[in-house]
């Protein structure tokens, strides 16, 4: 696990702009099978694509988007075990990935965002794919 004062600047990008933190597999678990409506789930991670272009491409689209989700929520890789554990499940059949993105819409995934859709692209780029994913799935 990464020390917490290490990755604290980290959650912080998402958590200043609305993300609750989803820290337990009973978190993730209530919240998906009984919420109605949208939850976009970020896991978050240190790498350099997750500083570089999925956080600042996350706040972008909601910055710059006029239909968001009803709850952002984001789970930490290497740190938030159980909880990153469970939302990959919930992912399946998509291989384990961080960062990654996944929309659920009552329940169910809808969209996932895998690293490989993130390494390479810029903020820019990430964040006005997810804004034509909010368009399409959060209306």
């Amino acid at each position: 696990m990464y020390p917490e004062n290490l990755i604290a600047p980290m959650r912080s990008e998402l958590t200043d702009v609305g993300f609750q933190e989803f820290r337990t597999a009973e978190e993730v678990e209530n919240h998906i099978k009984d919420f109605k409506g949208t939850t976009l789930v970020v896991i978050n991670s240190v790498c350099g694509c997750a500083a570089g272009a999925a956080r600042p491409g996350v706040r972008y689209a909601l910055e710059n988007s006029s239909v968001k989700p009803d709850v952002l929520a984001t789970v930490f890789a290497g740190n938030d075990v159980e909880a990153v554990a469970k939302i990959r499940q919930l992912h399946l059949p998509y291989p384990p990935s961080s960062p990654a993105m996944g929309l659920f819409k009552d329940g169910e995934l809808v969209h996932f965002i895998e690293r490989h859709h993130i390494e390479g692209r810029n903020a820019k780029m990430i964040g006005d794919h997810l804004v034509e994913v909010f368009d399409h799935f959060c209306k």
